[in-house]
């Protein structure tokens, strides 16, 4: 039961202490504010990338009502390279001996990548490391996503998780796993529409909910909430199973990290600064995220483990400025060479 319990704490225990900019943030001025809606290019000032990859920054959003903004995107061509994840290894949700990492310790670990972000979400307990997100790289299932849920830990709930997944024959989507055992592990194009006002539903298999396929992935991470799906700005929030007061509420702006994929197959790695490290920069809520992605072109995308989880480095410099102060060692990130 204690496992249970520390896993309801996973979203709100990571909250940090927040500290100013250090000076190792790189301190881009605001651009032209008649224009809010364009992306400014800054690809040039992270030094050499390759041609392949493109980064952007934004102070405000029409979409938010004009208010500022400290937020970056890094857009990867797919015909030209792909993501990989790297994780705390658990395949069977019983916990691990790995060290949890920040994403510059990521970027060390794996001969400096162009991109790096932080994943999903994660716990300690009793000194073992327990992922509770979907990661899985180059075939190889790090860990699932977790697979139930409870408000009083009286009433279990099984719910079905957003994942960001690249299939074997090069499709990449956003949809919902559940992981039962190692011979049922299935992805879902709609979500068990749990919710904690109704009784539980039935454990998902090949059956529930309908559509379920064997769950395959070249290279996938979980999270949640879905953000987009086919186009569509997504609320599986309440069927994910979030708890109101963590910080993956849809009401709160926090800093945030997302991913997702445009429909000429850029992959789009989001990630804005909140909670006041810079003066008057809140953050934004996830709907607000899933807006800004699908307003860049984004069809697919999913929300990953936010608030001082947040980090995007590109060449190995931070884009934000983390809310702890310092870069949280975290159970998951995504990278791109």
């Amino acid at each position: 039961m204690r496992k249970i319990l520390f896993i309801a704490l996973c979203l709100s225990s990571v909250l940090g202490s927040c500290a100013k900019n250090d000076g190792s943030i790189p301190d881009w001025p605001w651009y032209d504010e008649s224009d809010p809606d364009v992306w400014l290019d800054v690809t040039g000032k992270f030094g050499s990338l390759p041609s392949y990859i493109k980064v952007y920054t934004s102070d405000t959003s029409s979409l938010m009502k004009g208010r500022k903004a400290v937020a970056y995107l890094a857009t990867v061509d797919l015909s030209q390279a792909s993501f990989k994840v790297w994780g705390l290894n658990d395949p069977t949700l019983e916990g691990s001996s790995d060290a949890l990492k920040t994403p510059t310790e990521v970027y060390n670990a794996q001969d400096n990548p162009s991109l790096v972000i932080n994943g999903g979400y994660f716990y300690t307990d009793s000194g073992i490391n327990y992922p509770a997100s979907l990661a899985q790289n180059e075939g190889t299932l790090l860990s699932p996503n977790i697979n139930y849920a409870s408000q009083d830990w009286v009433v279990i709930y099984y719910p079905t998780r957003g994942a960001f997944v690249e299939h074997a024959d090069g499709t990449i989507e956003a949809a919902w796993t559940y992981w039962a055992d190692a011979d049922n592990h299935f992805l879902y194009q709609e979500p068990a529409q749990n919710s904690y006002a109704s009784d539980p539903l039935p454990q998902p298999s090949a059956t529930f909910p309908e559509g379920g396929v064997p769950f395959e992935a070249r290279t996938a991470i979980g999270g949640g909430p879905v953000l987009l799906k086919d186009g569509e700005v997504v609320n599986s929030y309440t069927y994910e199973m979030f708890l109101e007061d963590s910080d993956v509420s849809v009401g709160v702006p926090d800093p945030r990290s997302a991913i997702g994929v445009t429909a000429d197959r850029k992959l789009v790695l989001f990630v804005c600064e909140g909670r006041e490290m810079t003066p008057g920069i809140e953050g934004f809520t996830t709907a607000e995220v899933a807006k800004i992605l699908k307003g860049f072109g984004c069809v697919d995308a999913l929300n990953l483990d936010g608030g001082g989880s947040s980090c995007l480095l590109v060449n190995g410099i931070q884009t934000i400025q983390p809310s702890d102060g310092a870069e949280r060692s975290v159970g998951s990130c995504i990278y791109v060479k």
